[in-house]
């Protein structure tokens, strides 16, 4: 199948970027990175730089492969990453515009690339336990209820892609935050920092310059793994009550 691409090209973050456009032969088969392989493959032949775009395990697990595809993060196809998006889902002649994520605390680096450190900052602000808990102990030691474990579950799915800020209009990152907020801080060995824990995240995410929600619910129809907004309810009511405690 042939396809018209219209590809975001920017040497660094300094540098003005524009759409390029190109054509690629593509299998129905192939995977969307396979077909920007084939892309680069054929500019590599023409002596023309290839694109760059983020990849690693191409099996949906790791979130690095973030760019919007025809103005959707990850593509059209609900709960997909972008490695997982099939081009049996496009037709002949059909033009894909590629571009990477938009959002002030994600500056592109090069091409489809951009810089997700931000994420990084925030977890590493409180998103851990750092209770002593001695030698490893079993892992049936400490019950929990079930509800709360698949609740705690359900919010590590998250893969810190950042389709969710590219996705929401004011670029929020309440859904990554909360979520991973709530996978340390239902279960109880992460319940003992949660107050810190979430005002620090908070904090931390208000520095990197992220916007605030106002509830659109975008992040949630464009998470490729169904991360709920019930997790920025949650974290909404924790924070507010570790502000409140730290007055008293």
């Amino acid at each position: 199948m042939k396809l018209n691409l219209k590809v975001w090209r920017q040497k660094s973050s300094s540098s003005k970027g524009a759409l390029e456009s190109y054509q690629v032969q593509a299998n129905e088969h192939m995977s969307f990175l396979e077909m920007l392989d084939v892309l680069n493959q054929d500019l590599i032949d023409q002596k023309k730089e290839p694109v760059a775009f983020d990849h690693d395990c191409r099996e949906g697990i790791c979130g690095s492969c973030s760019m919007v595809i025809d103005g959707r993060p990850h593509g059209p196809n609900a709960g997909t990453t972008t490695c997982q998006l099939h081009m049996r889902f496009f037709k002949e002649n059909d033009t894909i515009v590629v571009e990477p994520f938009r959002a002030s605390s994600f500056p592109v680096l090069k091409d489809l690339v951009v810089d997700r450190s931000s994420f990084d900052r925030i977890i590493q602000a409180g998103g851990y336990i750092s209770v002593n808990t001695g030698q490893a102990m079993d892992g049936n030691a400490i019950p929990v209820e079930k509800d709360l474990s698949a609740k705690a579950f359900d919010a590590a799915a998250c893969i810190g892609c950042g389709a969710c800020v590219a996705a929401c209009p004011n670029g929020s990152a309440m859904l990554f935050t909360a979520a991973k907020a709530s996978h340390l801080g239902l279960l109880p060995q992460g319940e003992v920092e949660q107050n810190r824990r979430v005002k620090n995240m908070v904090h931390q995410m208000d520095l990197e310059g992220f916007g605030r929600c106002s509830n659109v619910g975008a992040c949630e129809a464009e998470c490729p793994k169904g991360i709920s907004l019930e997790n920025i309810a949650r974290l909404n009511r924790h924070y507010t009550a570790a502000m409140m405690a730290s007055e008293v």
